[in-house]
């Protein structure tokens, strides 16, 4: 199969016939063997209902329906289990992403040989305050600590090799780093297509000014893991040694005082009357907890099912 695309959805019945018509179009136009794969994340108007009536007029639906509301990356995280297509697309069922990039973006991968192209949407009709800016900054900041060069990790319309679906784990929030996922896996052909937004024609956004925010954390928490999960130590080990050196130099300026004032034979100040004593106390203290939260970390780490998962490209 040429394509599995594959579209999360809450609550868009009315525009889930119209998308599938414009995806059907595009494919028949260009020959494409194909398959759509509508995730129903819980819905609570009829998009089941329009899901299961285009499965029994189309055989290339198909449809997966979640008992509550579980998010965009479940969703999507089970769409992709179930696609057989050598490249997989992704857009959402809202009618913004267009069908009529579909045939780029999957020329890019099939001939240019990206891993994965994301969409940007470099003209957008969301509003400026409560969308497009915080979009812009949490793009800056993702740019930043990834090392990805892309203008819009955030955009539904995605194209990926299959082994990239395959290889990849989302959960929480993580479809916003999908291509951060990709290469900590290995799959460094990240390229990206400019594309047309198109306004929203039915219903309302399900999403708040609140993802911005716990995008910020995912963030860190995903940076955290690709660099330091497989090895804490090397992150909680180094820091808790730094503060115990700190602690110690700090014991150390108390004592050289103490012992220069008892060689001059003058009086010496007491020894919790210097702030340097509680300096050191504070930081020995913390430097050790930190240190001891490495080995720990490391020890779990050892014990981890998954430790020696490695992807492999290639095997003769």
């Amino acid at each position: 199969m040429d394509i599995s695309v594959v579209v999360p959805l809450l609550n868009e019945a009315e525009s889930l016939p119209e998308l599938h018509a414009w995806i059907k179009r595009v494919m028949n136009e260009r020959g494409y063997s194909y398959e759509v794969i509508f995730v129903d994340d819980g819905s609570t108007d009829d998009s089941w209902a329009v899901i299961e009536r285009l499965r029994a007029e189309n055989p290339e639906v198909k449809g997966i329906k979640f008992r509550r509301n579980y998010g965009k990356s479940p969703g999507l995280h089970c769409g992709f289990a179930r696609t057989q297509g050598k490249v997989v697309i992704t857009m959402d069922a809202d009618l913004q992403d267009s069908p009529d990039e579909i045939p780029e973006l999957y020329r890019m991968v099939t001939e240019e040989g990206y891993d994965l192209v994301s969409g940007w949407k470099r003209k957008r009709y969301d509003p400026i305050l409560s969308k497009n800016l915080p979009s812009k900054l949490f793009n800056a900041t993702a740019r930043r600590l990834s090392g990805i060069k892309l203008h819009d990790f955030n955009c539904g319309l995605k194209a990926y090799r299959r082994e990239v679906v395959e290889n990849i784990e989302l959960y929480n929030d993580m479809h916003r780093y999908i291509p951060y996922l990709a290469k900590t896996a290995g799959f460094g052909r990240i390229g990206e297509k400019v594309v047309q937004h198109q306004a929203r024609k039915y219903g309302t956004s399900k999403f708040g000014i609140s993802r911005f925010f716990h995008g910020y954390l995912d963030l860190l928490t995903l940076w955290f893991i690709s660099r330091f999960g497989r090895k804490p130590m090397h992150f909680f080990g180094l820091l808790g040694s730094g503060m115990f050196l700190i602690g110690f130099l700090a014991l150390a300026v108390v004592l050289v005082n103490k012992l220069t004032a008892i060689i001059s034979h003058t009086q010496a100040p007491l020894v919790t009357d210097r702030p340097y004593f509680f300096i050191a106390l504070a930081a020995m203290v913390i430097g050790t907890q930190l240190f001891l939260t490495g080995f720990i970390g490391e020890m779990m780490s050892r014990q981890a099912s998954d430790r020696n998962n490695y992807t492999i490209e290639k095997e003769i």
